[in-house]
């Protein structure tokens, strides 16, 4: 959860947290909030990838007993990054980019344990949607192991656009789902590759399994019907490392 010291409450303390360029994770907002303000706050928000959750009153109320007219912004404790921005800096730097798409994760221990895998094994960011999706927070960086603090993550609003722009710039889309065509190993991780992970409970929504170059599957031997996503992910991106030939022997 936030801590108390992260929030920002009451409508023009939010629009000044957001014109002072303040990084916010998310804001949750009355729904039937309805004044000059507010309007205010939404034409601040409108350019921005802030996510922003309509809710009623008594959630907001019992996150803060303060004057909070309504609206309650949490300070990131990391700064997003934009995925057309990464890749071309990465590959001026001469990378051959591993990038991890996480499309739905909400669970944020699974989040903080992906992002610790990512991190140890060279993983060049993380991508989220800016809605249904995980939020980084105290107890997601905590998980990580502190990972969040130096691994870049992408927070994006149109996931299907980000990945046609991954593709257009050369990237392979692989995406890991239970209706995979073949075993994940078979797939080609050696060029520069996007790995998608979806939620555990409905996986990768088909609009976006339809712009992917392929689908793959983890084969399951037992009677559960699937893995926890963060194993799933851990997987397959050391089946990226071993592809790749990275190693730390001499």
């Amino acid at each position: 959860m936030f801590e108390k010291n992260e929030m920002i409450f009451g409508v023009r303390a939010v629009i000044e947290a957001i014109q002072a360029g303040k990084e916010i994770d998310k804001v949750l907002v009355k729904k039937d909030i309805q004044s000059d303000l507010s309007k205010e706050l939404f034409a601040a928000l409108k350019d921005t990838f802030i996510p922003v959750q309509r809710v009623p009153v008594e959630r907001i109320n019992r996150i803060t007993k303060k004057n909070h007219q309504g609206v309650v912004a949490f300070i990131s404790p990391i700064t997003y990054q934009r995925t057309e921005d990464i890749v071309p800096f990465l590959f001026e730097q001469g990378k051959n980019p591993l990038l991890i798409l996480l499309d739905g994760v909400t669970d944020v221990r699974n989040f903080g344990a992906i992002a610790r895998t990512c991190e140890c094994a060279g993983v060049d960011a993380i991508i989220l949607p800016s809605k249904n999706s995980v939020s980084v927070n105290a107890d997601a960086i905590k998980t990580s192991a502190g990972a969040l603090h130096t691994l870049p993550v992408c927070r994006e609003n149109n996931i299907t656009q980000t990945i046609r722009f991954l593709k257009d710039s050369g990237f392979k889309i692989v995406a890991a789902t239970e209706k995979g065509d073949y075993d994940y190993t078979k797939a080609d991780y050696q060029g520069p590759t996007c790995i998608i992970m979806g939620a555990e409970d409905t996986g990768v929504p088909y609009e976006h399994l339809a712009l992917c170059d392929e689908w793959i599957k983890i084969p399951l031997f037992g009677t559960i019907e699937s893995l926890n996503v963060s194993v799933a992910a851990g997987i397959l991106i050391y089946e990226a490392v071993k592809q790749r030939g990275f190693s730390n022997e001499e």
